[in-house]
């Protein structure tokens, strides 16, 4: 096959992150149009992750708007509801630049979603062509599994007290790249819920990033949109993957600023 067909992938978001640098990601719950891409970009995202854990977004839907991101530049990960190949395949399949595997318990976890994410050797994902994320343009098998692997980001949420318990030989896993706290699960599971910025959560955090600077991953944190000061706090403790909030969250926001400026119209006429 004419090599001029094969062509470099790189992915942007995993490109930054490993140079050090922090980046913003925001979730999509609500929109199911391919229009969110170009909102996304335009908004100043860089990456933005369809949340098929705590939304109704089907695969299909999950497709189109990361396909549209894609086109966009904007890098598409994908949260599934649970680490599985009728999950993880297809929706790498249909143009999902990496994964996030939900409640990540222990290392043996990590390495099934690594699996699931990466062609042989690394994994065991099954071969396929005429990929999204190469533009379906046809290309050797062998060029494929090698752009695929390098630039598919594999992602594991770290969310109770177990996952923190094995936190090391989770961060130790190859092929993983981000280590992903979720702040509200994880609270819950402390037994501080809603109480951010708990010495509790605080350790917790701590350990993740302690681990991540041990074996070369990416700490990343969420949930904690709305809390600045915080959200500082571990940026500077090593947190580089930082979650924005939602689509949901950001149109609830912006209706409720007018609907506070049409009241105060109305009370000072």
């Amino acid at each position: 096959m004419n090599s001029s067909h094969e062509v470099d992938l790189r992915n942007k978001l995993l490109d930054r992150l490993n140079a050090g640098e922090v980046v913003g990601i925001m979730s999509v719950r609500l929109s199911r149009g391919v229009e969110i891409a170009s909102l996304v970009q335009a908004a100043g995202f860089e990456a933005l992750y369809v949340d098929m854990e705590h939304s109704t977004a089907s695969a299909d839907d999950a497709s189109r708007i990361c396909i549209a991101c894609l086109g966009a530049g904007i890098t598409p990960l994908v949260r599934v509801p649970v680490i599985d190949e009728a999950h993880v395949s297809r929706l790498l399949d249909a143009g999902a630049m990496g994964i996030i595997g939900p409640h990540v318990h222990d290392a043996a976890q990590a390495r099934r979603l690594v699996e699931l994410c990466k062609f042989p050797p690394l994994g065991q994902r099954s071969s396929v062509a005429w990929l999204p994320q190469l533009g379906y343009r046809p290309a050797k098998l062998q060029h494929i599994t090698t752009v695929m692997n390098k630039a598919t980001a594999v992602v594991v949420m770290i969310e109770d007290q177990q996952a923190l318990a094995n936190v090391d030989e989770i961060a130790a896993v190859e092929g993983v790249d981000i280590l992903f706290i979720g702040s509200n699960d994880l609270s819950a599971d402390l037994g501080i819920t809603g109480q951010d910025g708990h010495a509790l959560l605080d350790s917790a955090v701590a350990s993740v990033i302690d681990a991540c600077r041990r074996h070369g991953k990416v700490a990343g944190i969420g949930g904690l949109a709305r809390q600045p000061a915080l959200l500082q706090r571990y940026v500077d403790m090593g947190a580089r993957f930082v979650s924005m909030g939602t689509d949901l969250s950001f149109l609830f926001e912006g209706a409720r600023q007018q609907a506070d400026i049409v009241r105060k119209l109305a009370k000072e006429s």
